[in-house]
């Protein structure tokens, strides 16, 4: 199972400095995949809880390509209505080129209607215009021999109904955000029934969890995985591991723009994983 990081590309802490930091920090504690989040207007919606500067995906993305040498590269996730679907498939097409086939491309749905309002996208329609995005983004590269071999893997986020049956009609992988250990228990079970429904491929399990640490275990039922003690966050994802996650992207953002002030205690927070995660020795492996 692959372990990504979620890194904030957003708030006063973030700089061109400080994103070359997070990507050889991360890179260097030997995680899998670096993936950042999607807005365009920072209207006040957006501006609440992810405020300016908002370093816009694709160019953060290819210019992180060039300062890292093997970590993959993505999105979680690119908002699908916000762009014309041929302009994301030629960007996500050239990135993965040039990046040397590094890139995951996440997409969704959206939830910022001030946001949609700003574009001219009309939010109501943001479901259809996904899915015709992702549509265009196969045909496109099918079309295109130069992508046929290399195109990006997709993931389709989204922790609702329509965002599963999404993921299993046109994703390589399902990729639900910020759940609890029994929902996304549950939910590994739904898209196995919607996928058997459907006579279609079980997509790949791509959770995004929390990383939030605590001194003392976390006994709330609405504990969200990845969140609690380390030995609790090493049970969240040797379970992940069991369920069949292909991979899991720990989020150390947790609600505070002011954190990107303060970056190092989620290197912290992620170096103290790294140290203490191994999947040939966790306590569910060994009790079975």
């Amino acid at each position: 199972m692959r372990i990504g990081v979620n890194v904030p590309n957003f708030g006063q802490g973030t700089d061109p400095d400080a994103l070359r930091r997070w990507a050889r920090t991360v890179e260097g504690l030997g995680f899998d995949l670096l993936m950042v989040s999607d807005h365009v207007a920072v209207t006040p919606d957006v501006a609440e809880q992810y405020p300016a500067p908002f370093y816009e995906p694709f160019t953060t993305l290819s210019w992180l390509a060039g300062v890292t040498d093997r970590i993959g590269l993505g999105t979680t996730v690119l908002i699908a209505p916000y762009r014309h679907p041929l302009l994301v498939a030629r960007m996500a097409a050239n990135l993965n080129q040039l990046s040397g086939g590094r890139l995951v491309l996440g997409v969704g749905v959206g939830w910022a209607r001030q946001e949609f309002a700003a574009l001219g996208v009309p939010f109501e329609q943001r479901g259809r215009l996904t899915d015709a995005t992702l549509r265009t983004l196969r045909a496109a590269w099918a079309d295109d021999a130069d992508y046929r071999s290399g195109r990006p893997p997709i993931w389709v986020g989204g922790n609702s109904d329509a965002g599963l049956r999404r993921a299993v009609r046109l994703g390589d992988a399902w990729h639900p955000l910020r759940r609890t250990l029994p929902w996304l228990r549950e939910a590994r079970d739904r898209m196995r029934a919607v996928a058997d429904e459907q006579r279609r491929p079980v997509p790949a399990f791509a959770p995004r969890i929390a990383l939030r640490l605590t001194d003392a275990p976390l006994a709330d039922p609405d504990r969200l995985a990845g969140e609690g003690t380390i030995e609790q966050v090493v049970d969240d994802l040797d379970q992940l591991r069991l369920l069949g996650a292909d991979t899991v992207v720990l989020d150390p953002f947790n609600g505070d723009p002011a954190e990107t002030l303060r970056p190092e205690a989620a290197w912290q927070a992620l170096a103290t994983v790294v140290a203490t995660w191994n999947p040939s020795t966790t306590q569910s492996e060994t009790e079975r």
